[in-house]
């Protein structure tokens, strides 16, 4: 109920964003900043969520301090609220929306 709440109030925020699943073929920290900049959020507390574990992603994104890989299954309330901006990958929706239906 919690996640659902806080997934509520950044919606309104329009602090979500979905983005189509992308892929990179090596861990590159340089590729991953030109994604949030093109998402003008590189400046800002970002949680990309995807939909299945993507290794090159996590490990692209792992030395900025701003910005937080996870899975679907790991997203919780407190990630969610410390948030300032939330990309969902399109293939996390489905997965949260079964979670969120649980609750």
């Amino acid at each position: 109920m919690a996640r659902k709440s806080a997934l509520s109030i950044k919606a309104k925020e329009k602090s979500i964003v979905i983005l189509e699943d992308f892929q990179m073929n090596a861990p590159q920290t340089s590729g991953y900043i030109k994604v949030l900049d093109a998402l003008g959020i590189s400046d800002k507390n970002s949680l990309l969520v995807l939909g299945e574990p993507n290794n090159n992603v996590y490990l692209s994104s792992r030395n900025l301090k701003h910005s937080k890989v996870i899975t679907s299954s790991e997203l919780n309330t407190y990630q969610i609220k410390n948030a300032t901006s939330i990309v969902l990958f399109e293939s996390s929706v489905s997965e949260i929306e079964s979670i969120l239906n649980k609750d």
